[in-house]
């Protein structure tokens, strides 16, 4: 189909997560074919103080505030259809109805709170929309709240998902052996011959690519099908680990307000790679908001 506007149906996906507000406008040319037009992204930590269980006021305000923000650029860039969904914070939150009515009062954008497993399945869709991937891969998506991994086994899509995320994780202070005790769960169903490769979605792979390029200005072209070895990672980490926040903070590749919680969420990418015996990880750019926002271009 040709790359025209008169073809194109724009649509914009807001991804409400526990540690970023992620925005995606895209311009969608059938069920395989998408532009990415303008990304924007926000660091509100919805998710501090995960494990009591509340969206702290002070979180939801961050978020409602990224929110308007993200408004106005939906609304300059004439989007047709926008769709906002929440993952693990808003999911797992007691407040969690409270929240999304206050979202849709001060913004009119109703709030769908995905399931993990749905969760799964739209980075896995966006991995697969970016090109170059067989639908046998496995994709782990590490989050702030939770983790999910998905593939493609003997003519059944295989989703999980578990609260093991890199906000949840630095806050618990939890040690590796506890990490991967919570993990087991994840990589049950896929027991068996080790992979070759994991596909790797979400800020703490981005990142990983970011930093192994020592990256001043993030270029995502660089970033996607980005390969490390797990020797790699647990290089990465060790460094990482041995560093003060300061000290992180400086680091070319690495945003500051992700300083304080990428030890965890490295460590939690290289127990997956371990677990699973992947020798290699690969980055994604590519993820749930691009699956979403071709679903959302398919809607009546």
């Amino acid at each position: 189909m040709s790359n025209s506007a008169e073809t194109a149906e724009r649509v914009a996906v807001i991804d409400v997560g526990s540690n970023s507000l992620r925005l995606l406008i895209a311009d969608i040319f059938g069920p395989r074919s998408l532009k990415r037009v303008h990304f924007a992204l926000q660091t509100t930590r919805l998710g501090q103080g995960i494990g009591g269980g509340y969206l702290l006021p002070e979180a939801v305000q961050r978020t409602l505030a990224a929110l308007q923000e993200f408004q106005v650029q939906v609304d300059a860039r004439g989007c047709r259809k926008v769709v906002v969904v929440a993952t693990s914070a808003v999911r797992d939150a007691a407040n969690r109805e409270e929240f999304c009515a206050l979202v849709h009062r001060t913004t009119g954008w109703p709030v769908r709170v995905l399931r993990g497993e749905e969760e799964a399945f739209y980075s896995y869709s966006g991995v697969l929309l970016a090109g170059g991937f067989a639908p046998g891969i496995v994709v782990a998506d590490v989050g702030g709240g939770s983790s999910e991994l998905t593939t493609f086994r003997a003519g059944q899509l295989i989703t999980r998902s578990v609260p093991v995320g890199a906000v949840r994780m630095t806050e618990g202070g939890h040690s590796a052996a506890e990490i991967r005790r919570l993990l087991s769960p994840l990589v049950q169903s896929l027991s068996g011959e080790p992979i070759d490769f994991l596909v790797g979605v979400g800020g703490t792979a981005t990142t990983l690519a970011a930093l192994d390029q020592e990256m001043v200005v993030y270029q995502p072209e660089k970033v996607q099908g980005y390969s490390l070895s797990r020797a790699r990672v647990e290089e990465i980490h060790r460094r990482l680990a041995g560093l003060t926040l300061e000290e992180r903070c400086r680091l070319p590749g690495l945003q500051p307000a992700r300083a304080d919680i990428i030890v965890a969420g490295v460590q939690i990418v290289l127990l997956l790679m371990e677990l699973l015996g992947a020798r290699r990880l690969v980055v994604s750019e590519a993820d749930l908001l691009d699956g979403l926002a071709v679903e959302v271009a398919a809607m009546a």
